[in-house]
């Protein structure tokens, strides 16, 4: 079946319907139209599936992804125009451009955290760039899937745009079709079978992964605000977001303060028992319940208000993390903040030298000298000074990892360009026909060398 829906989806490719940027245009018009239709659908399954509050869900599913089909409307006819570059003086006269052209019927697999956004997204790409797609959500996130379903089966026909419900045998079976490219979202151990499967067949994969995103406090900043800031952001979907700050590194001067200001802005989000607040979200499932459980207990965290019936973990601040702690070496997507001091900035910097390089850094100072600093010295997907999250929201900058946190980069123009293969094209009269270029080589090398030096510009 499904290698019978890729045959139909490359027929239809090749008929070149898609290459029209009036019909991507057309497309992208009519996937935004779907998810404001389909609104308080995705609003309510994203809520059965994770507990979500609903102005969270808002803003991170439906806004993010109605603002980047507005970006791409706009910008497309623009972002498509083949780009002229120019030819040098040994290859003229002649033309040289670069053409954007998309690469046929794509896989889009989406993850359950965020379940709605970081499908559409990606397909808005996808649709941009001329694809057909094959899109698959995730299974965990079963009522989300449910409405990717209808919807898209409402707005599209499926040797265009197709969503496949499965589990992970059925990822397998879609990992084993001749996809003309693949993007995946997901953590890095998937991420690494999606890479096999695909250089098995040679096709081109866009990863975005997760991993442990360091989030640096100096002490001269605003203890205060970036308190609010870093609540804000760790707590936000229960602490089920790849960008999420996983654990903080303190100056030892600031330490305490910032602790209690944390503490403190726990209580003012979501009261004294966050249990009872509408705006606190809930774990996915018991799988992770049990292994978000099991890294409080190995911090030392004694939870008696947990509930796992009710997949409630409230906010927790580990005080004495330790590097070598279990705690510091998983990625810990849940609601679980360690904290760790630091007492010069080699230290930290140090440290983070010897992990993995993280989709996100995230430094809170004022000081001009140590942000750029840490920007020379560190090694990340993205950086975010004095903030943490925001940088997703926007569609101007390019989103993604290095390293284990993923490779390749979406959002906005990167998105068009993640889904699009950058052909060169030179065009070239007959004339001039250089004798010197064809065999038998009869001229004085070092003449030549001059020769061709002067044409190419590199004289020295």
């Amino acid at each position: 079946m499904l290698n019978e829906l890729l045959k139909e989806q490359k027929r239809y490719f090749r008929s070149n319907r898609t290459l029209d940027i009036d019909f991507r245009i057309g497309q992208l018009a009519v996937l935004k139209h779907l998810v404001l239709e389909y609104e308080d659908r995705i609003i309510e399954a994203v809520k059965n599936d994770i507990g979500r509050p609903e102005t969270e869900i808002y803003t991170s599913e439906i806004l993010t992804v109605v603002s980047e089909l507005h970006l791409m409307m706009r910008n497309l006819r623009k972002w498509a125009r083949p780009e002229r570059v120019k030819t040098p003086l040994l290859l003229r006269p002649g033309r040289s451009s670069v053409r954007y052209e998309p690469f046929g019927s794509v896989l889009i697999m989406a993850p359950w955290n965020y379940p709605f956004q970081l499908l559409m997204a990606p397909l808005a790409g996808a649709v941009s760039a001329g694809n057909c797609a094959v899109v698959k959500p995730s299974e965990v996130a079963g009522n989300t899937a449910e409405v990717i379903n209808q919807m898209i089966g409402e707005g599209f026909e499926s040797r265009y745009i197709c969503p496949v419900q499965g589990g992970p045998e059925t990822a397998r079976e879609l990992l084993k079709q001749d996809f003309d490219s693949i993007f995946f979202t997901g953590n890095s151990e998937i991420g690494r079978a999606v890479m096999k499967a695909a250089a098995e067949k040679m096709i081109p994969v866009t990863l975005e992964l997760g991993g442990k995103c360091p989030c640096i406090v100096t002490e001269n900043v605003s203890i205060k605000k970036a308190a609010r800031r870093i609540t804000w952001g760790k707590y936000f979907n229960a602490g089920q977001t790849c960008l999420a700050p996983d654990y903080v590194c303190v100056h030892r001067s600031v330490r305490q303060e910032l602790i209690e200001e944390i503490a403190t802005c726990i209580e003012e989000f979501y009261g004294q028992e966050p249990a009872g607040s509408p705006d606190y979200g809930r774990i996915i499932n018991e799988k992770h319940f049990d292994r978000i459980m099991h890294l409080a207990e190995s911090a030392g965290l004694t939870y008696n208000n947990a509930d796992r019936n009710a997949l409630y973990i409230p906010p927790g601040i580990v005080q004495d993390a330790g590097w070598d702690d279990e705690i510091m070496t998983a990625e810990i997507f849940g609601p679980l903040l360690p904290v760790l001091g630091y007492s010069t900035l080699e230290e930290v910097i140090g440290m983070l030298d010897k992990r993995p390089k993280p989709l996100a850094l995230y430094l809170f100072s004022s000081d001009r000298k140590t942000v750029r600093r840490v920007m020379k010295s560190t090694r990340s997907g993205g950086v975010t000074v004095n903030d943490v999250l925001i940088q997703a929201a926007s569609g101007y900058l390019p989103f993604g990892g290095v390293g284990l946190s993923g490779m390749g980069r979406y959002r906005g123009k990167s998105s068009f360009l993640a889904f699009s293969n950058p052909r060169s094209v030179m065009k070239r009269g007959l004339w001039p026909d250089w004798k010197f270029r064809y065999p038998p080589y009869r001229y004085e090398l070092d003449k030549l060398k001059k020769f061709l030096r002067y044409l190419s510009g590199t004289k020295a």
